[in-house]
C-alpha cells in the first residue's frame, strides 16, 4: 500500500502529465457498407447501416483507452447526435469543456464503406463548427499539453478565423500537433503558412505529405540509401516547413510509418491485417501516438504501438473500435 507522501506524489505527477486536447470536429458518423458506390442517379441496397461518434471523438477514444487523460475542446449541439457524441466521451472518461451549442444539433458524416474497406465520405455542417475563442480558451491549456487541430477546421472560415486567432495567443508550452486532412495542401497559402508555423508535430498519411510538397514546389531529395523509404524522404522534407524541432510522422497504411525527430528520419513497420473497416484508422493511430507521448514513450516507440492500434482498429467496424492498452501489448507480444 502507498504511504500519504506516496500518493500525493503520485497526484502531483498525474497532474502535471500532458493531455491530449482536441479543437476538432464531433461528429456522428453514419456508417452505410455497399457492395460498390451507386452510378450516378442510380439507386443501391446497402447491407447494413450503424450509426457511431466520429471525427475528433476517434482520435481522443484511442487516445484515452491507452491511457491518456483527454479533453474535447470543440464544440457539440443539442439534440439526439450531441447525446450520442457526449455518451461516446463519457463512457471512456474524457471530458468536454466547451458549453453544450443550445440553438441545434451535431453533424453528420455519411461514409460509405465498400468490400474493400475503402471509404468515401459526405459531411454536413452542424453545432461541430461554432466555436469560439472562448469556447476554445475553456480547455485551459497547461505546459505539455498536446493540443490537435485538423486541416478541415481551417477549410472553414466559421471554424477556421476563432481557431487561428485562439493559436496566435496560445502559450509557447503547449505541443500543436496538426492532423493536415486532404484539405490542407489546398488551403490558401497564408493559412498554412500560418499553421505550419505554430506547428509541433504534423501527423498525416502520405498522400497528404505529397500533396503539400507539391504545393510547395519542394523538390524531394533522392534516398540517402536505396532501401529507404519514400515517406522517409517525405518526413525529413517536411520537418523544415514547420517550427524549428518539429516531428513529422507520415503514415502509410499497413506499411507503417515514418518518424522524423530531433534530426533523424526513422521508418516503423507496420502490421498488414486484412481489414473489414478503415474508418477511423488514421484517427486511431494519431490517438495512440499521442498517448504514447504523454506517457513519456520515445517517438519511435509510441509509433509502433500506434501502428498496431490502427492494425487493430482496422479489423472492426465502425470508427470507436480502438483497442485497450493491455490488447496492443497482447498484438505486440504475438509479434
Amino acid at each position: 500500500m502507498l504511504t500519504r507522501a506516496e500518493a500525493d506524489d503520485r497526484v502531483a505527477q498525474d497532474a502535471h502529465k500532458p493531455r491530449v486536447i482536441h479543437t476538432g470536429q464531433a461528429l456522428v458518423d453514419l456508417v452505410i457498407e455497399v457492395a460498390d458506390l451507386p452510378v450516378r442517379g442510380q439507386n443501391l441496397m446497402a447491407d447494413s447501416v450503424a450509426e457511431y461518434a466520429g471525427g475528433s471523438v476517434t482520435v481522443l477514444l484511442a487516445a484515452a483507452r491507452l491511457g491518456a487523460q483527454c479533453l474535447h475542446a470543440g464544440s457539440i449541439g443539442t439534440g439526439p447526435y450531441g447525446d450520442l457524441i457526449r455518451e461516446a466521451l463519457d463512457a471512456d472518461g474524457i471530458a468536454a469543456s466547451a458549453p453544450p451549442v443550445t440553438t441545434h444539433d451535431t453533424g453528420v458524416c455519411v461514409v460509405l464503406i465498400e468490400p474493400s474497406a475503402e471509404r468515401t465520405f459526405v459531411t454536413t455542417l452542424g453545432a461541430e463548427r461554432e466555436i469560439t475563442v472562448d469556447s476554445l480558451s475553456s480547455a485551459d491549456v497547461q505546459p505539455g499539453d498536446l493540443v490537435c487541430v485538423t486541416g478541415y477546421s481551417l477549410a472553414v472560415a466559421q471554424t477556421r478565423d476563432p481557431l487561428l486567432a485562439w493559436l496566435k495567443a496560445l502559450p509557447e508550452y503547449a505541443v500543436v500537433v496538426l492532423d493536415p486532412g486532404a484539405a490542407f495542401a489546398a488551403l490558401p497559402a497564408d493559412v498554412r503558412d500560418t499553421m505550419l508555423a505554430r506547428t509541433d508535430v504534423w501527423t498525416g498519411n502520405a498522400e497528404e505529405a505529397t500533396d503539400l510538397l507539391a504545393a510547395l514546389s519542394v523538390r524531394v531529395e533522392a534516398p540517402i540509401e536505396a532501401s529507404e523509404r519514400e515517406i522517409v524522404a517525405h518526413a525529413r522534407e517536411l520537418a523544415p516547413l514547420m517550427r524549428a524541432g518539429a516531428v513529422i510522422i507520415v503514415r502509410d497504411g499497413a506499411e507503417g510509418c515514418a518518424v522524423h525527430a530531433h534530426g533523424e528520419s526513422t521508418y516503423v513497420p507496420g502490421f498488414p491485417q486484412t481489414p473489414v473497416d478503415t474508418n477511423g484508422a488514421g484517427d486511431t493511430h494519431t490517438g495512440a501516438l499521442l498517448a504514447g507521448i504523454a506517457d513519456g514513450s520515445t517517438w519511435v516507440d509510441a509509433c509502433r504501438r500506434a501502428n498496431a492500434a490502427a492494425a487493430i482498429k482496422v479489423t472492426r467496424r465502425g470508427p470507436t473500435t480502438a483497442p485497450t492498452a493491455v490488447e496492443v501489448e497482447e498484438f505486440l507480444r504475438g509479434r
